[in-house]
């Protein structure tokens, strides 16, 4: 059976930066060009939508979330397909967690923008540093004397894994890091006390990805500006980007530093929420797996302390945030959820991008 071909009429796509006025065509979940349409195939749309002037962008792609409605994806169960229902109608995502075993999960669907973007969900893992482990209990923490040999005897097969968090002042971290990336592993660097040296180590060996920046790290310093001085680095390849996630909550991250981030490497730029299972809950206390999380003035925090444990904001915040902090445009800031975490993977070519040939 021929897939039916379906062509959105009436809107503005988001392509090359810029929201234009044109149609979009779609079949078998991907986008296709008109112009073999019209002149090779000379046919007519099996659906057509007409968007009624709405804008049209690529789903999100979210790297960093743990969770939400009370749902830890440390904890697999058959309740799976209900954490994906409330928690991800618009957009991919890599589940963050501390455990093995992980799932796919597509979806798509129309809300504010018609996002039109699927992809595998694949787990990331961390390693922290001891002093910057955050709401992580202490004693969960791993670190790799032994080399990769410590992270395949905990979690097995790291065929599922995409992308790993590890502090790089670690002991044997740059063998560690070559072996992953070899594997195809997306390295990222965080909760760590790493110095600026140490981080151009680590992307030298093949690091390409700052978690949360700003966050769990040491703090900028002008004589050592640690893990954040990466994004201004003359120390590491020309031709290497590094890619930093940042929570564009106003909570997470001040204003002022989402602005001096975009500011010095606007290209590196990858929004993520970094929300956990206490998203969607009322304010109070709630038990959620192991931990106790208290929601207080729209942030959660590890129960009885003033340590945040991650937050409760959506992407569609994040982004409507980002551009009310930084003066950015909105297609900057729809992108930074969207092509840049595609380029920071590696898929740019399919995922984050309404080009054609790209999946929908």
């Amino acid at each position: 059976m021929t897939p039916k071909l379906s062509q959105f009429v009436n809107c503005r796509i988001l392509r090359n930066h810029k929201f234009i006025k044109e149609d979009i065509w779609v079949r078998d979940g991907k986008i296709v060009n008109p112009e073999k349409i019209f002149f090779d195939e000379k046919i007519q749309a099996d659906i057509v939508i007409d968007c009624k002037g709405l804008a049209i962008a690529p789903g999100f792609i979210e790297l960093q979330i743990n969770g939400g409605y009370g749902y830890d994806f440390r904890f697999v169960t058959e309740q799976r397909k209900s954490w994906s229902y409330f928690l991800l109608p618009n957009f991919s995502y890599f589940s963050t967690r501390c455990v093995s075993h992980s799932f796919t999960k597509n979806k798509t669907k129309k809300w504010r923008y018609k996002w039109c973007h699927n992809t595998r969900c694949t787990c990331r893992r961390a390693f922290y540093q001891p002093r910057k482990e955050g709401a992580h209990p202490a004693e969960c923490i791993l670190d790799y004397e032994k080399g990769i040999s410590a992270i395949e005897n905990l979690y097995g097969s790291l065929e599922n894994i995409k992308l790993i968090t590890l502090a790089p002042e670690f002991n044997n971290s740059a063998q560690v890091i070559r072996s992953l990336t070899e594997k195809g592993i997306v390295v990222s660097l965080g909760h760590s006390t790493a110095n600026l040296s140490q981080g151009e180590a680590a992307v030298n060996n093949g690091a390409t990805f700052i978690t949360h920046l700003f966050n769990a790290m040491l703090p900028f310093h002008h004589r050592d500006p640690g893990l954040v001085g990466l994004l201004a680095s003359d120390n590491i390849p020309k031709n290497k980007s590094v890619y930093f996630g940042i929570i564009a909550d106003n909570i997470h991250t001040h204003p002022a530093a989402l602005r001096i981030a975009y500011r010095v490497h606007p290209n590196g730029l990858v929004l993520v929420t970094d929300a956990v299972s206490a998203h969607g809950l009322t304010e109070g206390t709630h038990k959620i797996g192991q931990m106790n999380v208290e929601i207080r003035d729209k942030k959660a925090y590890v129960a009885g302390t003033n340590t945040l444990c991650g937050s409760i904001a959506t992407m569609i915040e994040c982004v409507q945030l980002f551009v009310k902090s930084t003066g950015c445009t909105p297609e900057y800031a729809l992108e930074a959820a969207s092509l840049h975490p595609a380029q920071a993977l590696g898929i740019e070519k399919t995922k984050g991008t309404l080009n054609f040939g790209a999946d929908c």
